[in-house]
C-alpha cells in the first residue's frame, strides 16, 4: 500500500475531485494548507508592476516582508500499490496548466492500516466495497 499525498492549487480542488471519481479512487481525505515553493512569488508587486502606472509604495514595501506562503489543498488517499500510477497520472492529468505552483505529489509507504469500524487490516481497510 502506499499514501498519495498531493498539494495543488486551491482553484483545482473540484475538477480533482470529480476527476478521482470519475477514475475510480473516491475516497481521500483533504485539507486547506499554506506553502511556498522554491521560487518566491510576490502577487502584490506582481498586479502593480502589470498596471500601467509605476508600482505603489505599499507593493515596494512589501518586498522586505520576504515571500508569502500561498493558500493551497491537500490530498491524501492510501491505495494498493498497483493503483498508485492510475491516482498519480489523475492527479498530473487534473491539475497541469504548466505554470509554476501547480503542485507536487509524493508517494509514500503505508507499513499497515486498520478500519475503525470493523477491526479490519490491510488491503480490506481501504477496499471501497468491503464493509459496506
Amino acid at each position: 500500500m502506499k499514501e498519495v499525498l498531493a498539494v495543488i492549487r486551491m482553484n483545482k480542488i473540484n475538477p480533482t475531485k470529480q476527476a478521482l471519481v470519475d477514475a475510480g479512487f473516491p475516497a481521500f481525505t483533504a485539507a486547506k494548507v499554506m506553502g511556498r515553493g522554491s521560487r518566491p512569488v510576490d502577487f502584490e508587486l506582481r498586479k502593480a508592476l502589470t498596471d500601467d502606472s509605476a508600482p505603489a509604495p505599499e507593493a515596494l514595501a512589501s518586498l522586505a516582508q520576504g515571500p508569502r506562503l500561498i493558500a493551497k489543498r491537500m490530498l491524501s488517499m492510501v491505495v494498493p500499490n498497483e493503483a498508485v500510477a492510475s491516482v498519480v497520472k489523475t492527479l498530473i492529468a487534473a491539475n497541469q496548466t504548466g505554470n509554476p505552483g501547480d503542485g507536487k505529489i509524493f508517494v509514500l509507504p503505508v507499513d499497515d492500516v486498520a478500519r475503525v469500524r470493523t477491526g479490519e487490516t490491510g488491503a480490506k481497510a481501504i477496499d471501497e466495497m468491503t464493509g459496506r
